[in-house]
């Protein structure tokens, strides 16, 4: 499948949930484009970011903490005298904690609306200060398809604090669109990271392909040129939009 090409040199980036799925993957495609990146997670940094060498700055931590938070974004800044993107992809999906609000512990509730969406409040809080002073640039954040449906088996507090972030990125894109700051969203649908350690054989993951249209589960590569296209200069004019990647999936719904 052929991958889109995007020229991001001389341009510098922010991306949480560096240390594996979607955040790699787009921290590793603006870099392979020409970006300098800053990658962020309470994670180690992943072998693959390493060997990226100078292209990848790696922050370790934790993004619930704002004073972390703005000493990493404003590090990116200091260190390229900009800031153009930033990208919002951490997030957790606790299957077996986070179930219907009639039955999920407040305390699971709550740190996952810490985890999903403070850390795009305190994100979001530090770099726009930072994308003025460079003169603009634009904010990608992951959401999700499972904010617009309903689920058997609801994992609520997620649904609730990715719907948060879409409602978030519109705020945004209308409160930045002066100063020439774009805000989307991506909302992915069935994705093969991490996050899906449930479909661990080959059986259950021919089921999950064969219920999506096109026939395929998607890719953290998948999302990964989503979120490049909407930060590029291609998508100038696109602002305040929730971009659906499911292979289809709300067809159905």
């Amino acid at each position: 499948m052929p991958t889109p090409s995007y020229d991001f040199r001389n341009r510098t980036a922010v991306v949480t949930g560096a240390g594996g799925g979607m955040g790699e993957a787009i921290t590793l495609a603006l870099a392979k484009a020409g970006a300098a990146v800053t990658a962020i997670d309470v994670k180690a940094c992943p072998d693959s970011l390493k060997a990226a060498g100078a292209a990848v700055q790696y922050a370790q931590g934790d993004l619930r903490d704002a004073g972390f938070v703005e000493k990493a974004i404003r590090a990116a800044y200091d260190r390229h005298g900009r800031l153009d993107y930033l990208a919002n992809v951490a997030g957790v999906l606790w299957f077996g904690r986070d179930k219907s609000l009639l039955e999920t512990e407040l305390s699971v509730w709550d740190e996952v609306m810490e985890i999903n969406l403070k850390s795009m409040v305190l994100t979001s809080r530090a770099a726009t200060p930072l994308l003025r002073k460079t003169g603009g640039g634009a904010m990608v954040h992951v959401s999700t398809i499972q904010w617009m449906r309903g689920d058997p088996q609801p994992q609520d507090a997620y649904q609730a604090s990715k719907a948060a972030v879409c409602a978030m990125s519109r705020s945004l894109a209308m409160q930045l669109a002066a100063d020439g700051i774009r805000s989307n969203s991506i909302c992915p649908g069935p994705t093969l990271t991490p996050l899906q350690a449930r479909w661990n054989t080959e059986q259950i993951r021919g089921q999950v392909a064969d219920y999506v249209p096109l026939k395929r589960i998607g890719t953290a590569d998948d999302m990964a040129n989503a979120a490049l296209f909407l930060l590029s200069d291609g998508a100038s004019y696109i602002t305040g939009i929730d971009l659906v990647v499911d292979g289809g999936l709300l067809l159905r719904v």
